[in-house]
């Protein structure tokens, strides 16, 4: 079982996450039968920076445990879902939108994985690993 403080940081991370989360959905709401833009831009937003940090820990590993559960699963976990692309999904096939959902996952898909290998890359700037000790070149 994780320690205590990891679980009330992942609580209180999800917490953030999911209310920032509806905020920027009030801020910039989808309308019905519209592309979700902001269901996009969250996820694309949040895949950037989980890997970014994630790239930014594996640098630094002594980081506690605590904060990576909270920021990681806690806050970013809550404010990226992919129930929220499969909802928007199923939304535009049921308006009979095919091609625009079908675009929408497809879009979803690269320009979350673009997010993340920019965040990985900007996480090895920030923080490069540490050189290899002994083993294979």
């Amino acid at each position: 079982m994780p320690p205590a403080k990891a679980w009330l940081a992942v609580a209180a991370g999800g917490l953030a996450g999911s209310e920032l989360r509806y905020l920027l959905g009030l801020v910039f709401p989808d309308h019905p039968g519209s592309v979700p833009w902001a269901t996009l831009w969250i996820n694309v937003v949040g895949s950037f920076v989980l890997a970014a940090l994630t790239t930014a820990w594996m640098a630094r590993p002594q980081t506690a445990f605590w904060l990576r559960a909270g920021l990681g699963p806690g806050l970013l976990g809550s404010f990226t879902t992919f129930s929220a692309v499969a909802f928007a999904v199923d939304q535009l096939a049921r308006n009979g939108q095919h091609a625009v959902w079908i675009a929408y996952l497809g879009l979803s898909l690269v320009l979350g994985l673009l997010a993340a290998a920019l965040g990985w890359r900007l996480g090895r700037l920030a923080a490069p690993l540490p050189p290899r000790t002994g083993g294979r070149p």
